[in-house]
């Protein structure tokens, strides 16, 4: 594929996957409260998660989405609905890093919340349907270059996913002073909420 074209999807996409949305928000939690290395489980359920919603887009269901404001409204609410039960989940830690009820201490609970979160952004499903195939020149086999753009995709957001479960684990050690973790409980929470709520309410 054209390389300009490539580096300006690099750009573009670094910048994307880096803005705090609710992957990288559950990558900052699960990193600070199980560890980095614990937090690869989140991560791979996260990647499963839109590697799901990519390829519904490549079936189409991007199109459909688009066709119907009703259906794509209906999801988003129903993935802010999530978001703003894990605040809830938050909230209720008070000062532990334990998520109470349907706890994350395993690597399967975690890569199911992480699988969860992804699936609970229809946005990606537009992502994939309406800015990936700008960088795609017609002209050239359509096959090479799907696969650069879509390893690419991969590659950065997994990059940055674990950065920012390391920039959480990095917050261990600060939050053991007494009242940190509570304040940090609520900060999380405080960030679901909001997320969960732009992602409901947003047109």
């Amino acid at each position: 594929m054209n390389l300009n074209l490539w580096i300006i999807f690099l750009a573009s996409t670094i910048f994307i996957s880096a803005t705090p949305g609710p992957n990288m928000l559950l990558m900052l939690s699960h990193g600070a409260r199980y560890g980095w290395r614990a937090t690869l489980a989140t991560m791979a359920g996260a990647i499963s998660g839109l590697a799901i919603l990519i390829g519904l887009s490549a079936l189409g269901v991007g199109a459909i989405l688009m066709a119907s404001p009703t259906l794509f409204q209906g999801l988003k609410l129903v993935g802010g609905v999530y978001l703003i039960y894990l605040g809830a989940q938050c909230w209720r830690a008070g000062e532990t890093m334990n998520m109470p009820e349907k706890s994350a201490n395993t690597a399967y609970a975690r890569y199911q919340t992480g699988f969860t979160v992804a699936l609970s952004n229809p946005k990606a499903i537009l992502f994939a349907g309406a800015f990936l195939p700008q960088f795609i020149d017609l002209n050239q086999p359509q096959g090479p270059q799907w696969l650069i753009l879509l390893v690419s995709f991969f590659c950065i957001e997994s990059v940055w996913q674990v950065a920012y479960a390391w920039g959480g684990h990095q917050l261990a050690q600060w939050l053991q002073a007494p009242g940190r973790i509570r304040r940090f409980n609520r900060c999380c929470a405080l960030a679901f909420f909001l997320v969960g709520g732009l992602l409901a309410l947003t047109q």
